[in-house]
C-alpha cells in the first residue's frame, strides 16, 4: 500500500510515527487532558452536563460518516470547534477525547499507541485553536445568528487545518517512509479541502443548536456584558 494513503486521514494508526515518539504525545495527551479535567468543572452545571453528553454523543456519531473531498480522498468531522464552540474549550476537549478513545477500542480508528497523537491534534490542538478564533471572532458572533454561524465555519476550517499541522509535527519527529515536504503538502493541502466540509457541519449544528436554545451555545452565553447579544434572536 502506498503509504502517503494514510496520511491523509487526521487519526494516526499504530507504526506512523516510532514507540519514543508516541510515548512523548501520550505525556502530552495525559497532561493535557488533566489540567482540562480541572478547568472543566467550573464550566459543568445542570444545564452544561447534559449538552455535553449530547455533544459528545453527536460528535461520536457523524465522524463515523465520511464525506468525499476528492476522488479516492474522503474526510470526517474532527469535531474541536463544535464543542468548544457549544460547551467551552475545556469540557469540549474531553469530549474529543472522550469519542476518540471509544472509537479506538472499538472500532479501531486510529491505533491504541497513536491515541495520545491523535487526542493532542483532535482534542487539545484541534479544540483549542478552534476556540481562539471564535474568541477573536466573538464580537461579530453576537451581532446575529448569521454572524455566528460565520464564526463556526471559520473556527472549525482553522481548527482543522492546525490540528494536521500538529500531525506534520509529530512526524517530522517520529515518522518515516516519506519526505517531510510531501507530509506537509498531503495534509494541509487535503485538509484545507476537509475544513470546508468541517465548518459547513459545525455552522449548521451551530446555528441549530443557535435557533432553537441561544442559552446553550457557550461562546455567546460567555461573552463580556459589554457586548450585546443578539443573535439568539435574529
Amino acid at each position: 500500500m502506498d503509504p502517503s494513503t494514510d496520511l491523509v486521514a487526521m487519526h494516526m494508526s499504530d507504526g506512523i510515527v516510532n514507540a519514543p515518539t508516541s510515548v512523548i504525545f501520550g505525556v502530552v495527551a495525559v497532561l493535557g487532558l488533566a489540567v482540562c479535567v480541572a478547568k472543566a468543572r467550573r464550566d459543568l452545571d445542570d444545564r452544561t452536563a447534559p449538552m455535553a453528553g449530547l455533544v459528545a454523543a453527536f460528535v461520536f456519531a457523524v465522524q463515523m460518516l465520511n464525506f468525499p473531498i476528492l476522488p479516492g480522498v474522503s474526510g470526517h468531522l474532527l469535531g474541536g470547534a463544535l464543542c468548544a464552540i457549544l460547551v467551552g474549550p475545556y469540557v469540549g476537549a474531553l469530549c474529543v477525547s472522550i469519542v476518540l478513545l471509544l472509537q479506538a477500542l472499538l472500532f479501531a480508528d486510529g491505533g491504541l499507541s497513536a491515541l495520545g497523537t491523535n487526542i493532542t491534534n483532535m482534542a487539545l490542538i484541534g479544540t483549542f485553536v478552534g476556540y481562539g478564533v471564535a474568541v477573536a471572532m466573538r464580537k461579530l458572533a453576537v451581532r446575529s445568528r448569521g454572524g455566528l454561524i460565520a464564526t463556526a465555519f471559520v473556527a472549525a476550517w482553522v481548527n482543522t487545518v492546525v490540528a494536521s499541522l500538529g500531525f506534520v509535527l509529530e512526524y517530522a519527529i517520529g515518522g518515516q517512509g516519506l519526505a517531510l515536504g510531501t507530509v506537509f503538502g498531503l495534509m494541509t493541502g487535503f485538509h484545507a479541502l476537509i475544513g470546508i466540509g468541517e465548518g459547513i457541519i459545525t455552522a449548521l449544528t451551530v446555528g441549530a443548536v443557535a435557533a432553537v436554545r441561544p442559552d446553550l451555545v457557550y461562546l455567546t452565553r460567555t461573552a463580556a456584558p459589554s457586548l450585546e447579544i443578539k443573535g439568539a434572536r435574529a
